[in-house]
């Protein structure tokens, strides 16, 4: 709960960044003199009209947008394209936005974690520009400052963890870096995060051979567990069958000759088979 909520003031805290951000872009004036030189530079497109036709139209793919500048100032909260949009000559530029998504390797990182077992994690991140005015207006490189920003907040998230936690919910990790750390930080540089994995935990060879030892430790101890287990099931097996043997004296003579019968399938040559004592001595009275 305590996560939630503060991922909803983050939320709201961002949304209320993007709005004055809105509301700057485009507020300020060009002053007298700027539009005086917009002014000059329409009549010079119109007086040497068609020639600079050429240089007035512009065109964007349609996974591309363009963050038009008159003398310095954004001139429209909202980019351009795709298409063919105008710009005027000598006082208007542009910077091309990509808004494909782009993927990137987390460079592998040695961590140290939370119960002190160094181990060495890598990832990768997908993400996209989602707003290209604040991508162009509020970071000089969107991409770089996202990469370098993704290998900080790994260490810094996996710092947090145990071993354990590290090894059975890489899932849980990757969204607790994507929503709260990642996303959160670079929603004012109009970057989106849309996923982020764990791909690999290299872990110290000492410490791979300390949990195979101990792995198989425990499969030797479980078992011996089941098999304990098993003969003591035999035994109370066996007391069962010799109250019942013993409540009828005949029964036991019909399992000897029944073991014999077992016996003589081998083909043995040699059969030493125990007769009872009072079998015996039934016929020496005879």
């Amino acid at each position: 709960m305590e996560m939630d909520s503060e991922i909803e003031s983050g939320r709201k805290r961002r949304v209320n960044s993007k709005d004055d951000l809105i509301a700057d872009v485009g507020s300020g004036s060009l002053g007298c003199c700027g539009w005086l030189i917009v002014i000059l530079s329409g009549l010079f497109v119109f007086s040497l009209f068609p020639f600079t036709i050429w240089f007035c139209i512009k065109i964007v793919q349609e996974y591309e947008r363009a963050v038009i500048f008159r003398l310095g100032r954004i001139t429209d909260r909202k980019a351009k394209g795709p298409g063919i949009f105008f710009v005027l000559p000598c006082t208007d530029s542009f910077v091309k936005v990509d808004l494909r998504t782009v993927s990137f390797d987390i460079p592998p990182q040695e961590i140290l974690t939370k119960d002190s077992v160094t181990v060495c994690v890598d990832g990768v991140v997908y993400f996209r520009v989602s707003d290209p005015i604040s991508s162009v207006a509020n970071v000089s490189n969107a991409d770089f400052s996202t990469r370098l920003l993704a290998q900080t907040t790994l260490r810094n998230v996996l710092g947090t963890k145990n071993l354990a936690e590290l090894l059975s919910d890489r899932e849980g990790i990757s969204h607790s870096m994507q929503v709260a750390s990642l996303d959160e930080a670079t929603d004012p540089w109009g970057i989106k995060v849309e996923r982020v994995e764990i791909k690999d935990v290299k872990l110290p060879h000492q410490l791979q051979r300390a949990m195979a030892a101990e792995a198989e430790a425990t499969r030797e101890a479980r078992a011996k567990v089941i098999a304990a287990e098993g003969e003591m099931n035999a035994s109370r097996a066996l007391k069962e069958a010799s109250l019942v043997i013993a409540e009828s004296p005949s029964g036991l003579q019909l399992r000897y000759l029944q073991t014999l019968t077992t016996i003589a399938a081998e083909k043995n040559s040699t059969i030493i088979f125990p007769l009872p004592m009072d079998v015996i001595s039934h016929f020496m009275k005879k």
